[in-house]
């Protein structure tokens, strides 16, 4: 479904992204990880051309986007959904018409896209605050909306910028809980980029690490995560090693209390 070829990216004298490739197929759940500063949000928002690559080829669905005209870069990106960091929703709309807002904006019936709005925020649990304005939301509902809006196209391709960065660690739960869903009943391929450890373990059909703007490492989490090739995949390694360690610790701790 996704393939990328060689994709390069520079801000001044920092090389974000530098050769990178990678193949994705339809259905699959890949895990983007790897230190901060890596090229991993470069990396996605170079798909769908929110940063325009240096160069590369970018393959979706037999296109190269990379080359595609203002007209067919807007017909692609209805296939592709983005879950931002930040929220950014609009803070005088409701909840529903957020999700909305997008789909009467290219062109469809306010029936139709008031229909699609509300099977996009049952599939997130939100119909109940389908009336409520952004302010009345927590920061996990937010995100949920956020996400709600991308799934509305209908997307064949979803990437997810980090989607739980901007949550208090309370929240991180429910949105994750809604990705698990997504994932597991194969709603859309999706690309994530993510530092949640749990979800890559239980969700990814593949990991794929990133260094100095460059892929180092992919494979099934088994593989990368307790077998790792690569520096990055040795020091997962020891990180989830380290927090099975502290649970094991602080269990055995409430037990002799």
């Amino acid at each position: 479904m996704l393939t990328i070829n060689n994709l390069s990216k520079r801000f001044g004298k920092v090389v974000a992204v530098n050769g990178m490739s990678l193949r994705v197929g339809r259905g699959e759940t890949i895990v983007l990880m790897g230190p901060s500063g890596c090229g991993k949000s470069t990396t996605i928002r170079m798909i769908n051309r929110l940063i325009e690559p240096d160069a590369g080829r970018i393959i979706f669905a037999g296109h190269d986007i990379i080359s595609l005209g203002d007209e067919a870069l807007r017909h692609t990106r209805k296939r592709i959904g983005f879950v931002f960091q930040q929220f950014n929703l609009i803070g005088r709309l409701t909840a529903l018409e957020n999700v909305m807002l997008g789909l009467v904006m290219g062109g469809m019936v306010k029936e139709a896209a008031y229909e699609k709005a509300l099977s996009a925020m049952e599939k997130v649990g939100l119909v109940k605050f389908r009336d409520q304005k952004p302010s009345e939301l927590s920061g996990g509902q937010q995100q949920r909306v956020g996400i709600a809006r991308a799934l509305a196209f209908e997307p064949e391709l979803m990437l997810w910028d980090e989607p739980t960065a901007s949550l208090d660690p309370m929240l991180v739960r429910e949105v994750l809980v809604v990705m698990e869903e997504l994932a597991k009943y194969r709603a859309s391929t999706m690309l994530v980029v993510t530092h949640e450890l749990p979800f890559a373990l239980h969700v990814a059909d593949r990991i794929v690490l990133m260094d100095k703007g460059q892929v180092v490492e992919e494979g099934i989490p088994a593989k990368v995560f307790v077998k790792p090739a690569s520096d990055i995949g040795q020091r997962y390694k020891e990180l989830i090693e380290y927090q099975m360690n502290t649970s094991a610790l602080t269990l055995a701790g409430q037990r002799i209390a």
